[in-house]
């Protein structure tokens, strides 16, 4: 593993913060921030092992731009630009060739609302959210229902958006943000 994801790892154990990024989806973040032409942005930082994966892919002068709600876990994995608050705070910097939704902005629960994409993203840019099980089925269910924030970005109006298995357990939607016509 990469020695900045290592430090970032050896923080989370530090701190007792068990939600890190997998090392499954660390590797598709770090060779999607790859493609970023000059920005990118993550939120839920946590203790930035996410975050540590997409630096060690940039290329260099590709800005980094986190946002953690919790202060002392921002503190934590401040090598790049974290700020402290919700999800849509990254709206501040925008747009961005890459955007991780991780910890908010996904719509996975009531009170989060799905991150608009064509305001973050730049043309061709690409959303990833991630912490889905693979789906078996179309449409795709959870607990017995249809899975709805899945669907909201499997058919979203302004990406074209796949699912793409990491793990036995573990899938990631990436998607592109359409050109306007």
């Amino acid at each position: 593993m990469p020695p900045l994801v290592v430090r970032a790892l050896a923080a989370a154990r530090t701190h007792g913060f068990a939600h890190s990024c997998r090392p499954e989806q660390g590797r598709l973040l770090q060779v999607l921030a790859g493609g970023a032409k000059s920005a990118i942005a993550e939120t839920g930082t946590g203790c930035g092992v996410g975050l540590a994966w997409l630096a060690t892919g940039a290329r260099a002068g590709v800005r980094l731009v986190s946002v953690e709600r919790e202060p002392v876990r921002a503190r934590v994995a401040a090598e790049v630009e974290v700020m402290v608050g919700d999800w849509w705070r990254i709206a501040e910097r925008a747009p961005y060739d890459l955007v991780v939704l991780d910890g908010g902005g996904v719509g996975k629960i009531p009170e989060d609302e799905p991150a608009d994409p064509a305001r973050l993203l730049t043309p061709g840019g690409r959303v990833v959210i991630d912490d889905f099980t693979p789906a078996a089925e179309d449409p795709p269910r959870h607990d017995g229902r249809p899975d709805l924030p899945r669907l909201h970005w499997l058919r979203h109006p302004a990406l074209r958006t796949i699912e793409i298995p990491l793990a036995e357990d573990l899938a990631t939607l990436v998607g592109t943000r359409r050109w306007p016509e």
